[in-house]
């Protein structure tokens, strides 16, 4: 499977919102990628369904919904009826993980989880089977513009281990500190959507480097 982008609306300039919505439309990125942080499970406050309705009302791409909330439990529904075509959410968020994931299936949507980065891949070994989609964290979330963590590499082959002969359709996304330096090696490692937010937005010209981010040849990397 070519590797999937999800450029991360989070970096996007919200006076031109509609503008940064259709040029990922117009790009080759994959999906959009939704931010909802809550300011309690992690240290920031972004935002929620109103400008969630925003990017769906001219998005063509599904959205990748990332809750970085606790009780997300309390929300999948409304995230469902606001467009969520993903939902992932943090295993350290949830009490009672399995129910979460057959809540997002229940309401329509691919059902993800997220790792911080202290939290190993082997956590998930009892119900990787029932996964979409694991979101690996290569920084400690809430803010963007943090240094990429080294261990993540590790951590992508471990998951890949993991759900060999178990889910092998199985979406491994890195989240975090992804850019063109990078990103042929974590595709090498195994992972196979990447979430980028400054490096896209900061570049000059946006939807270049989405192709460029897109085009990466990993087996002409050397490691």
């Amino acid at each position: 499977m070519k590797h999937l982008i999800a450029p991360s609306i989070l970096s996007a300039d919200f006076g031109n919102l509609q503008r940064d919505v259709e040029m990922i439309n117009q790009s080759e990125a994959d999906w959009f990628h939704v931010d909802v942080m809550d300011g309690v499970f992690v240290p920031n406050i972004s935002f929620g369904f109103p400008v969630m309705a925003a990017v769906k009302k001219y998005a063509t791409k599904p959205l990748d919904v990332h809750l970085m909330i606790v009780e997300p439990d309390k929300y999948i529904e409304d995230f469902a009826k606001a467009g969520a075509d993903r939902i992932t959410v943090h295993y350290e968020a949830c009490t009672h993980l399995h129910r979460t994931v057959q809540a997002i299936k229940a309401a329509g949507c691919k059902a993800g989880v997220a790792l911080n980065p202290h939290t190993p891949v082997t956590l998930l070994q009892d119900i990787i089977g029932d996964l979409d989609l694991v979101l690996i964290m290569s920084v400690n979330p809430g803010f963007g513009g943090q240094q990429f963590i080294q261990n993540t590499y590790k951590k992508i082959r471990d998951l890949k281990a993991l759900i060999q002969g178990v889910n092998e359709n199985l979406i491994i996304e890195v989240d975090g500190g992804v850019g063109l330096q990078n990103i042929g090696t974590l595709v090498l490692a195994g992972a196979n959507a990447f979430v980028a937010g400054n490096a896209i937005f900061v570049t000059e010209n946006p939807a270049e480097t989405i192709s460029e981010m897109k085009s990466i040849n990993a087996s002409a990397i050397n490691i």
